[in-house]
């Protein structure tokens, strides 16, 4: 059979992503004097340290930094080789053969090879992996010999290789089964740039460099260290005395007061991110008002968005017409976005049978992005203008994402999605497929179709239909108040160089280093 063979840079991929014991993975020991130190204040607490577990943006960046995948998607938006060194592809787009990079180790000293891809597919396939359906866009997953690897779909998926970039990180089987899965997320082994020293709960995390990194050259720091510090303006003042060389995630009123502060650059960027508040159709929303589609319209129609976007991020936003945006392919721009429109609102309630309104449950992560405490706060007012009366419950970040990935959330639940690909497909998988999605309370016959169809289609031009179609339906027929795509803001002391956080608020700290 014929094959094309591709060697990375030649195909395009479109990227838009205390108290405690210190734990040492495999008896390793944080470093007396590193030569550079990396300190980072990242907003919430992680869940896990296992990159295919860890439940959010924030969790997963910290974990990035000690995993491989096969490819990687680079800042340019193009896949490129990682530790596979070159694949082909079948003519009939369903048949990817790796031929996998040789002499590379994990940070225990166990040996990348094929036996190691095809554990990490196993066990990331598993319906308690976060991320499993993205492990199982593959259909089977086997080692022909000790460096190749042959990865099959079902149907032509054009996804796959961004999906692996992002999702398919790759571990040691015999540490891993050793461990079990709460023993490597509290201390992971990868084959990444940098590998695990502690976690001092609640304190912080540190990392130091992996002294046989296969990328030569990199990385460029001896050590980082993550601290997570969950208030804002204490992360603000970490970062002016220079407590803390990076910050992410600043209110707009934050990185405007330190512009010009000596000693600190400001970082703003476009990012591919949607805020919504999701409805649940599955476990506690069965039976609600919110089964019904007006409800949910008039819902949209309750809350100010452009006013909460004003007060909140000094305008610094774009009002959310869907799970999509505008960088998306099939992105509908002649699209409106809901108004503001308290009146219609309080119709559709009446027609749907609820003149007087009814209560609800809602809640709301805490720390997690900037600002959404009281976003979901402001939200809980117009519902309330409206009859829909809320018990908002703000919940520790780490817990919250447990109860979402378990699907145990109240009704009505805040939270946003980034995404790497450049697509809106895997972000509308995660959020609205139902029983098998990582992160979903939602389930809709026609939206799975239309999912379905989106994730075979290879021809781009037919797939940018679909997402326009399901655009549409989505706008008429809401699984969730749509809410804004911001802008973000970080902060960095003056003396860090090539710090680069990408449109999916994903970064890379091997490339970072300071001056």
């Amino acid at each position: 059979m014929e094959k094309k063979k591709i060697i990375g840079l030649g195909l395009v991929f479109l990227v838009m992503v205390g108290t405690g014991t210190a734990l040492a993975g495999g008896g390793r020991e944080a470093p007396a004097a590193p030569v550079s130190t990396l300190r980072v204040a990242v907003p919430t607490f992680p869940n896990s340290l296992d990159a295919s577990i860890a439940a959010e943006r924030n969790a997963q960046n910290v974990a990035w930094q000690m995993f491989d995948s096969l490819v990687w998607a680079n800042d340019q938006n193009i896949v490129e080789p990682a530790l596979a060194e070159r694949w082909d592809i079948s003519d009939d787009g369903t048949v990817y053969t790796f031929h996998l990079r040789r002499g590379v180790t994990f940070h225990n000293g166990e040996p990348f090879n094929a036996d190691a891809v095809v554990y990490s597919w196993e066990r990331g396939t598993q319906p308690h992996i976060e991320w499993s359906d993205r492990w199982g866009r593959a259909k089977s997953v086997e080692a022909v010999d000790e460096y190749t690897v042959r990865i099959t779909t079902e149907e032509p998926d054009p996804l796959l290789l961004g999906v692996m970039a992002q999702h398919w990180n790759i571990i040691p089987p015999r540490y891993t089964q050793e461990v079990g899965d709460d023993g490597f997320g509290q201390a992971p082994v990868g084959t990444g740039p940098f590998e695990f020293v502690e976690w001092v709960r609640e304190g912080r995390i540190v990392m130091r460099a992996n002294p046989n990194y296969w990328r030569e050259g990199l990385p460029r720091v001896d050590q980082v260290i993550f601290r997570p510090i969950p208030e804002s303006s204490t992360r603000m003042a970490a970062i002016q005395t220079g407590e803390v060389d990076i910050v992410n995630r600043l209110t707009v009123e934050q990185a405007e007061a330190l512009e010009g502060v000596p000693g600190v650059n400001v970082v703003t960027y476009p990012i591919d991110r949607v805020f919504y508040i999701a409805f649940n159709n599955l476990t506690t929303g069965v039976d609600q008002p919110t089964e019904d589609a007006r409800v949910r319209r008039a819902m949209n129609y309750a809350v100010d968005r452009q006013a909460i976007i004003d007060s909140l991020f000094g305008g610094r936003a774009q009002l959310a017409t869907g799970l999509m945006t505008e960088s998306n392919l099939g992105y509908d721009h002649s699209i409106d976005p809901y108004p503001y429109d308290p009146a219609r609102a309080r119709r559709l309630l009446a027609d749907a049978g609820y003149p007087d309104g009814f209560e609800i449950g809602f809640a709301a992560p805490a720390g997690a992005y900037t600002n959404f405490e009281q976003v979901a706060e402001a939200i809980q007012g117009y519902l309330a203008d409206v009859g829909i009366r809320t018990s908002l419950d703000i919940m520790e970040s780490g817990r919250y994402w447990d109860l979402e990935a378990e699907k145990a959330l109240p009704p009505l639940f805040g939270d946003s999605w980034s995404e790497r690909s450049g697509e809106s497909l895997p972000r509308l998988l995660g959020a609205l497929g139902g029983w098998d999605a990582s992160f979903s309370a939602w389930s809709d016959p026609t939206i799975d179709d239309y999912l379905a169809r989106i994730g075979v289609t290879v021809d781009q031009d037919e797939r940018a239909q679909l997402y326009r179609e399901l655009h549409q339906f989505m706008y008429d027929d809401p699984p969730f108040i749509y809410l804004y795509v911001p802008e973000t803001f970080e902060a960095t002391r003056d003396n860090v160089v090539d710090y680069m956080p990408r449109a999916a608020e994903d970064y890379f700290l091997m490339f970072t280093y300071i001056r």
